[in-house]
């Protein structure tokens, strides 16, 4: 039996535990470095394997270390672990226990497949030449994101990290296909709090007052030429306002208005100009129409960009695994991930796992109440990074 035929067996005989971790995982949701019993039950599954590691990295991080038999680089593979704060509306036996927290972005998966591709990787330790840092990482879902702390504790040093492998689940991509794409892949992400303060007053008299609601409308509108006219057309650009709050009433103009939106791109060239625009036409309007304005742009995670060298050889890998036909070729994403935090870092490959089926009714979007999973990815997702881990070892 060759190495691939190996893992794939071994991929099907443990597929029964890695559903059940993903099934307790699901059912025990935790918030962004709130991850303490996912931690512990990550803990718990290393020490059951022999595999040593490190906690509390970045407060709820776990970093396994897998050493290969014979001296080489050493390799990283990545998985999240938090949930997000959404109610889960599924009725399965499994949903979630923790009322208002639900991983409906596939953390639960990414964490149990990586178990799993431990769990076959550790059986291999004697055939590898170099080593593997299994970092099960706290708060993907909110900033400033789990992977730059990691990063500042030095995930990817002692020793020095060569490349990183993560995967994501998505139900736009059918049950059994893999999605990838080189170099640019997903967007930077900035988000925008604005306060807009005024003069209130009585609706009937605006001349008496400073409206800062007729501002928060003006502004918004202004706004958007930083994407028509300042943003090179050949870089994807979008900036949103998802919230605006103005407490007054129908004849009641407020003294403020709160504003909440994003900025995403694909450059980090124009990531920075256009930040310095949003921040110029922001203070320029208000003091226009005599208003006072608060401006808050919290950096976000960068640009995600997978090396073109890792990509090529991580497509290669995949081929082998699942077969050409099921390769799909992705186009740019303008959802955000701080696995970005670590390309910048190093050279690193972000793939897609594909997990949509209509008859087991999981082709439901991320971060959606409807979310889940058709599990029988997970026999593939485990195996597949235990393969690329393995060749990128073994200079295949």
């Amino acid at each position: 039996m060759n190495v691939l035929e190996f893992i794939q067996k071994k991929s099907k005989e443990i597929y029964p535990k890695v559903v059940k971790n993903r099934r307790f995982l699901h059912q025990n949701p935790e918030l962004a470095f709130e991850e303490y019993e996912t931690s512990a039950f990550v803990q718990k599954q290393l020490e059951g394997l022999g595999i040593r590691y490190q906690s509390g990295v970045a407060k709820t991080g776990v970093v396994g270390f897998i050493e290969g038999n014979y001296p080489g680089k050493t390799i990283a593979l990545r998985a999240d672990m938090d949930a997000l704060p959404i109610h889960e509306e599924n009725t399965f036996d499994f949903k979630s226990k923790n009322n208002g927290k639900m991983h409906a972005c596939g953390h639960d998966a990414h964490t149990a497949s990586l178990l799993g591709t431990a769990e076959i990787l550790n059986e291999l330790k004697s055939h590898l030449h170099g080593n593997i840092k299994l970092i099960f990482q706290p708060s993907e879902e909110k900033a400033p994101g789990g992977a730059s702390v990691m990063i500042q504790e030095g995930v990817l040093k002692n020793p020095d990290v060569f490349r990183i492998f993560g995967q994501h689940v998505s139900p736009n991509i059918p049950t059994g296909k893999i999605g990838i794409r080189s170099g640019m892949y997903m967007a930077s992400a900035d988000e925008i709090y604005l306060t807009i303060y005024g003069k209130g007053g009585h609706g009937a008299q605006p001349h008496t007052t400073i409206d800062p609601v007729a501002i928060a409308a003006q502004l918004i509108t202004t706004l958007q030429q930083v994407v028509s006219r300042k943003a090179d057309p050949r870089i994807p650009t979008v900036l949103s306002f998802g919230k605006c709050i103005a407490n007054g009433a129908t004849n009641i103009i407020p003294d403020k208005v709160f504003l909440e939106g994003t900025f995403r791109t694909f450059n980090e060239k124009w990531r920075e100009e256009a930040l310095h625009w949003i921040t110029q036409i922001v203070h320029q309007v208000t003091n226009a129409f005599g208003a006072n304005s608060e401006l808050n742009i919290v950096r976000g995670y960068p640009v995600l960009y997978n090396d073109v060298a890792t990509s090529e050889f991580t497509k290669k890998c995949i081929i082998d695994y699942v077969g050409d036909n099921k390769v799909i070729d992705l186009d740019l994403w303008t959802a955000a991930e701080d696995f970005a935090f670590y390309t910048q870092e190093i050279p690193g490959c972000f793939y897609r796992l594909g997990t949509g089926n209509e008859t087991k009714n999981t082709q439901f979007g991320l971060h959606t109440p409807q979310f889940n999973i058709d599990e029988d990815a997970l026999e593939i997702s485990t195996g597949l990074m235990a393969w690329i881990a393995y060749n990128q070892l073994n200079g295949s």
